[in-house]
């Protein structure tokens, strides 16, 4: 199945928050996250700087180093769209390694309505929200250029959003769900270390589940028995061909869900969704927030130590 957005309300064990909801498959559905709270930073050790050493010309004064420039942020027209559940707008750059396995460790969170670019000092496209649905947004750090970081846009495949300082936190994200298409396997990685493997069933012949980087959007419950009672991730990707999903599911995104029997598992039968058990979905809610990191590759170079 894939989710849509009208309907149900969330919550999220995993912090202790209450979520709102998320839109399913020719069902109803549509979400909400509470912020989370911020977990306290560990302190950082303080490392002793090594003397500066002596010049060979006494009294010869020293090089300066030249600051980075910052390149300054057009201004953004106040009419431009703001990204929401719907496919997000055209014109922004496509993620350059989209199958890079080296795990993304921090997420931005937009305090403010905040202006997406095409690249440090480039032209802006839309508009980030610090909600989508009034579900919180938080975005994977793809990368940070003079001053601009940029991250995964939502509610597209394989395409980033470049952001200039200012209007947004960082939070670390120490989860990683990799899904292997090959091998019908869905790995969940902590601080770059493999913890669990499922098997999973996966998106059938046309409409196969999207390759690429993509992140956990939100969270909703079930609004179907199908789903097994579990509740459902929504991710940040859709259907790479809109087209070739049923009418009913037009515009929806791609999930991460148990179902109501495991006789699938192994095979290719979703429209585009991940599949996987209920006790191993049940595991992925308590333990992964939202803005992780989720890479669907179609084979890593050596299976994982769980597999």
């Amino acid at each position: 199945m894939l989710f849509d957005r009208m309907g149900s309300r969330l919550r999220w064990t995993a912090v202790g928050v209450g979520v709102p909801l998320l839109l399913v498959a020719a069902g109803i559905t549509g979400w909400r996250l509470t912020p989370q709270p911020e977990p306290t930073p560990a302190a950082q050790p303080v490392m002793e700087q090594p003397a500066p050493e002596e010049s060979e010309t006494p009294g010869a004064p020293e090089t300066p180093v030249p600051e980075e420039t910052v390149p300054v942020a057009a201004p953004a027209p106040d009419d431009l769209p703001v990204v929401d559940y719907d496919p997000a707008p055209r014109g922004f750059p496509a993620d350059p390694e989209p199958l890079d396995p080296a795990p993304l460790t921090e997420g931005v969170h937009p305090t403010r309505r905040i202006a997406a670019y095409t690249a440090p000092g480039g032209k802006p496209v839309a508009f980030l929200a610090p909600t989508i649905n009034d579900v919180e947004l938080t975005m994977p750090v793809v990368e940070r250029r003079s001053g601009w970081t940029a991250v995964l846009l939502p509610s597209a495949n394989r395409t980033l959003a470049w952001l200039p300082p200012g209007g947004f936190t960082t939070v670390p994200l120490p989860d990683q769900i990799v899904v292997e298409r090959r091998h019908h396997r869905l790995t969940w990685y902590r601080s770059g270390r493999a913890v669990r493997s499922w098997q999973v069933s996966l998106g059938q012949s046309g409409q196969e589940t999207p390759l690429g980087r993509t992140f956990v959007l939100g969270r909703t419950e079930p609004p179907e028995s199908v789903y097994g009672g579990v509740d459902i991730f929504a991710l940040g990707a859709i259907p790479d061909d809109p087209d070739s999903v049923p009418a009913g599911l037009r515009g929806a995104h791609i999930g991460l869900h148990s179902w109501y029997h495991d006789g699938e598992l192994g095979r290719n039968t979703t429209n585009g969704c991940i599949r996987l058990t209920k006790s191993g979905q049940r595991q992925l809610l308590s333990e992964v927030r939202p803005g992780t990191e989720v890479l669907v590759v179609d084979e890593l170079p050596e299976p994982p130590p769980t597999a």
